[in-house]
């Protein structure tokens, strides 16, 4: 099916964000909404995936968190996963009242910590009427890694006084003090396979201290069918299995063959297995 896509933009907290909207070319069954890795923006898995569930025949939206990419926001490169959950919710309100997509269901896709943001938003948002969780990490109330919380504090301080924002890289080739020191995030956010121009290889180090959604806990209050995509070789199976059990309504699971995490962003057979699972899902869920 071929695939249209227009520029779709709303606000949060003052801030505008940026989306893109990949259209069907028949009229679209629901809305879905994506959200992706950490550090991630729109152009990169978030937007593979709206891609390939608009050739489903949804439509579906990709779009910039705030303080990344396109999108409004300050410090920038800042990962705060409960305004990641707040935007989810905005993108959602924003949905529901365009004038041509607003009486479409609206369900729910998360990719990588995604997954997490997602279970946070869907668990306290009845809007949303389904959940593809793909390749997500699902952390739970772990107890807090006082030095990473105490940096990012001071961090907060320095920028407070002096209104620079202490950035460290986001990937490196040689791993050392970056946000994401998996070799595999490099190959893929450090060179052409996932680089592009609206990503900016930096992460905000007060970051740190900011409070992550517990996951674990939101799958106990989920309360729409869900869909768990995972692989043994992806990150966290373990919590992807405890995550999994702890969700009480409807339920469905699909174990896929991965060398890792990072080729559920950009594998063509790995996305393609998962949005035709998540299009089931969605289709069922809402008619």
């Amino acid at each position: 099916m071929r695939v249209n896509t227009v520029r779709f933009t709303f606000t949060r907290a003052g801030d505008l964000l940026a989306g893109t909207l990949y259209l069907p070319s028949s009229a679209p069954s629901a809305a879905v909404v994506t959200t992706g890795p950490l550090t991630s923006v729109k152009e990169q898995a978030a937007g593979a995936y709206a891609e390939a569930l608009a050739r489903r025949g949804f439509a579906a939206l990709a779009f910039d968190h705030r303080t990344f990419g396109e999108s409004g926001g300050f410090p920038r490169q800042l990962e705060d996963p409960l305004g990641k959950v707040a935007d989810i919710g905005a993108a959602v309100s924003a949905l529901r009242a365009d004038g041509q997509l607003g009486r479409l269901p609206v369900v729910a896709a998360g990719i990588c910590a995604g997954g997490g943001y997602m279970a946070g938003a869907v668990a306290g948002d009845p809007r949303i009427r389904a959940f593809a969780g793909i390749a997500g990490v699902y952390p739970g109330a772990a107890a807090p890694d006082r030095a990473a919380a105490d940096r990012g504090r001071a961090a907060r301080r320095r920028r407070l006084e002096s209104g620079e924002a202490e950035m460290i890289p986001a990937v490196a080739a040689d791993g050392g003090d970056v946000a994401m020191p998996l070799r595999e995030a490099f190959e893929y956010y450090g060179t052409a396979r996932g680089a592009v121009p609206n990503y900016v290889n930096a992460f905000a180090v007060e970051s740190y201290d900011r409070p992550a959604v517990n996951a674990q806990e939101a799958a106990r209050r989920l309360a729409v069918p869900f869909l768990l995509v995972h692989s043994e070789h992806a990150l966290a199976p373990g919590l992807a299995r405890q995550f999994y059990s702890e969700v009480t309504s409807g339920k469905t699971q699909l174990w896929l063959e991965s060398a890792g995490q990072i080729d559920f962003y950009d594998d063509p057979v790995l996305i393609e297995s998962a949005a035709d699972a998540a299009a089931e899902l969605f289709r069922t869920a809402a008619p």
